[in-house]
């Protein structure tokens, strides 16, 4: 199987794949958390025009997992500005999305999605990337902590319907 799975940059044919897998991305997040946003009908579309409409910039990254002749998964990343004016400017690398059809998950192709996405990052002379992963996702979880990552800030949520909060 190692073999047979290759990553390389995301061309413009491939965007409506990444598109697809974006909203099963989205499903799967609802899946394990209603409080995750829900994608709007066209999303899917939006997201592979997103896509598309930067595959050219030079602060975004987009890579996919071909297996057998098909796009079975993406990673997308941004060199961003992490903190506002009043901080010390701190260029850094940002991992937007990931996702990896389930039946070829523990594969490596994630692995090899982010390893090939760091390469890009590392070359631009970004010293360290970020990302959110849900907390309702322990193989998540487990995944980015097998790589190295460490949680440094809790993204926390309330509810103001029906008097959730005070």
């Amino acid at each position: 199987m190692a073999d047979d799975w290759l990553i390389r940059p995301a061309r413009i044919e491939d965007t409506q794949a990444i598109g697809l897998l974006w909203e099963q991305l989205v499903a799967f997040h609802r899946e394990r958390d209603t409080a995750m946003p829900i994608a709007t009908s066209d999303g899917a579309y939006r997201y592979s025009q997103r896509i598309a409409n930067r595959l050219h910039d030079p602060y975004v990254h987009t890579l996919v997992a071909e297996y057998d002749g098909e796009v079975v998964g993406y990673v997308l990343g941004n060199i961003i500005d992490l903190l506002p004016e009043m901080f010390e400017a701190e260029r850094a690398g940002f991992l937007a999305d990931i996702y990896v059809v389930p039946g070829l998950r523990g594969q490596g192709i994630g692995h090899g999605l982010v390893k090939a996405l760091m390469a890009w990052f590392r070359g631009r002379g970004i010293e360290h990337v970020e990302w959110y992963v849900a907390s309702a996702n322990p193989d998540g979880i487990a995944f980015w902590e097998s790589i190295g990552g460490r949680e440094v800030m809790r993204r926390m949520r309330v509810s103001l319907k029906n008097d959730d909060a005070s």
